[in-house]
């Protein structure tokens, strides 16, 4: 016998198994600019809650920079969103700026052509100079 007991069975729901996957730091750098870090991986599981975050942030600062440095993984729905995003951005009169920092996203929007649709940085201080 394991020991377990049934309380021990199903006690990951699916709020904290996706919050074992990704991860959002968010930031405020003054009232117009913010920056959300991602950790962890972007999939068709994550990709909604990502979604989520995008949403909220883009509608209320002007220039949102989008910290991918510790991504590990970015698939087709993580590139979906960030297409939308930039398009929402976009229609807002705002600004998304990728600070993309790993060679996993930097491959993936490179392999599918997405690379040269959004505004990039080689890191966050780059991604939130106003002039750049």
């Amino acid at each position: 016998m394991s020991g377990d007991s049934p309380d021990d069975v199903g006690t990951t729901g699916e709020p904290d198994s996706i919050s074992e996957v990704i991860r959002f730091d968010v930031v405020d750098h003054g009232e117009s600019a913010r920056v959300v870090h991602v950790v962890g991986e972007i999939d068709t599981l994550t990709a909604p809650v990502l979604r989520a975050q995008l949403d909220g942030q883009i509608a209320v600062v002007p220039l949102l920079v989008l910290d991918l440095t510790d991504v590990t993984f970015l698939g087709s729905a993580g590139l979906a969103v960030l297409v939308a995003a930039r398009d929402d951005a976009d229609l807002r009169g705002h600004r998304l700026r990728l600070v993309c920092g790993s060679r996993i996203v930097t491959r993936a929007l490179q392999a599918t052509g997405l690379l040269t649709l959004f505004d990039t940085a080689d890191g966050v201080p780059e991604a939130l100079d106003v002039t750049a």
